[in-house]
């Protein structure tokens, strides 16, 4: 699936974002004030900037031998080396963008982390299986959605589907695969047939075949069913609405009974992927006035307005709160929007589908989202960000407010916010 169809199947709003307003001026202002700096700059400076430079080539030559060094451990006996391996990769690619590294190494890594997931079920071999399947996620991602993120999903599909299917593998390994199936087939699937085959796998996972006696106990569901149920509704994002049609019509109907599992997490994500079911369906035009919606709203109203004690309370918090906004959105289609704060600049989550892709991305890159969401070309591609910003020392300085003006705004937040609180406090008080 070329990315111009990917990126034309996301939501209304999908590519909404937004820069510091007077950006062009303090740009100008900030160029002006480097080349007049420069023409004024002393032998001792310019000596003190190439020294600097110089520090810094010294730094990004050992930092890719250390690289260099990881991907050759990948192949070690030891199988301690291995993972120690694996774990220094994926900090790495997490938090700095390597493509043109990685770009001439890509089949050598790739060939590496396969043997990495092809271990056996012996003593620590899950956690190895699972770092390697992180580890790919990462590099698909940095490669991006071109031929070279596709030649590497290609590579490993095969191997993801046959772990994550594999029921005598280590549970931490098949939810690994989850995630990185779902990652990779989002990043770099080119064609529909990839797609629906991996939405059929996850789909598999999180709502195995009924045996006749009734649907499978809530308290199986584990993090692997919430890893598969979230690469799902990741891919829903990107389907044509034919498809889209046909799961509305035949599986959207699998997610409600995930409402009743005793596992909070998958609670939660099925609700949220309830929600991006009525939102794509707004998008295709379809009506889900099904005789099991009323049934629905139902539920949904007992999980937002739960008090069981039984439940632990910041647990019964969470909840409350997420599917106060769910039922809020299909009974009314008010979303509560989301602000993302990286750098200079900021991105608004304004749909379910913005936020499931936004969420499935953090869940992989962690601290590092914002790094990325600044200088990873493909994340700011599909957030639609535009080309990264290019921004010197003067300019990140020019940008920084003081720290008075912090204090008045920090202040002015903290007012605001609990005036929001005691609103809010008040109704649930009349409520109860």
């Amino acid at each position: 699936m070329p990315r111009s169809r990917r990126a034309a199947r996301r939501g209304p709003g999908i590519g909404r974002a937004c820069s510091p307003p007077s950006e062009e001026e303090a740009g100008s202002e900030v160029l002006s004030h480097c080349s007049s700096a420069s023409e004024g700059a002393s032998p001792a400076e310019e000596g003190a900037g190439n020294e600097a430079a110089g520090e810094q080539g010294q730094e990004e030559e050992e930092a890719e031998d250390r690289l260099k060094e990881h991907m050759d451990n990948l192949l070690d006996k030891s199988a301690k080396t291995r993972q120690v391996a694996l774990q220094s990769l994926r900090l790495t690619f997490s938090s700095k963008t390597l493509s043109e590294f990685l770009l001439e190494r890509r089949l050598t890594l790739t060939d590496s982390l396969e043997k990495c997931l092809k271990k056996g079920l012996g003593a620590g071999k899950g956690e190895e299986q699972a770092l390697a399947g992180t580890v790919l996620t990462l590099l698909c991602l940095q490669m991006g959605s071109g031929p070279e993120g596709e030649e590497v999903f290609r590579s490993l599909k095969p191997l993801l589907i046959s772990v994550l299917t594999d029921s005598m593998a280590s549970p931490s390994a098949r939810q690994s695969c989850a995630t990185a199936l779902g990652m990779c087939c989002y990043i770099a699937a080119a064609d529909l047939e990839d797609l629906v085959l991996c939405l059929s796998c996850l789909e598999g996972v999180f709502s195995p075949p009924s045996t006749g006696e009734g649907d499978s106990a809530p308290t199986q569901h584990g993090p692997l069913h919430c890893s598969a149920l979230q690469s799902w509704s990741l891919l829903l994002t990107i389907c044509p609405p034919s498809h889209i049609k046909n799961v509305l019509d035949n599986r959207w109907l699998k997610l409600p009974p995930l409402l009743s599992s005793s596992n909070v997490v998958l609670r939660i994500l099925a609700g949220e992927t309830i929600a991006l079911v009525f939102e794509l369906a707004q998008y295709v035009e379809e009506d889900l006035c099904h005789q099991d919606t009323e049934f629905l709203r139902v539920q949904l109203k007992v999980l937002a307005t739960e008090s069981n004690k039984y439940r632990a309370k910041t647990d019964r918090r969470k909840q409350r709160s997420i599917f106060r906004d769910i039922l809020r959105f299909i009974e009314s289609g008010e979303y509560q929007e989301e602000t993302v704060r990286f750098g200079l600049e900021c991105m608004y989550l304004d749909s379910w589908a913005r936020q499931r892709t936004y969420q499935a991305f953090k869940e992989v890159l962690g601290s590092g989202i914002r790094h990325h969401l600044q200088n990873n070309e493909l994340l700011r591609e599909i957030f639609g960000l535009g080309p990264p910003l290019v921004l010197d020392a003067a300019a990140l300085k020019a940008s920084k407010v003081s720290r008075f003006e912090k204090h008045l705004y920090n202040s002015a937040a903290f007012k605001a916010r609990t005036k929001a609180r005691s609103r809010v406090r008040d109704k649930r008080a009349d409520v109860l």
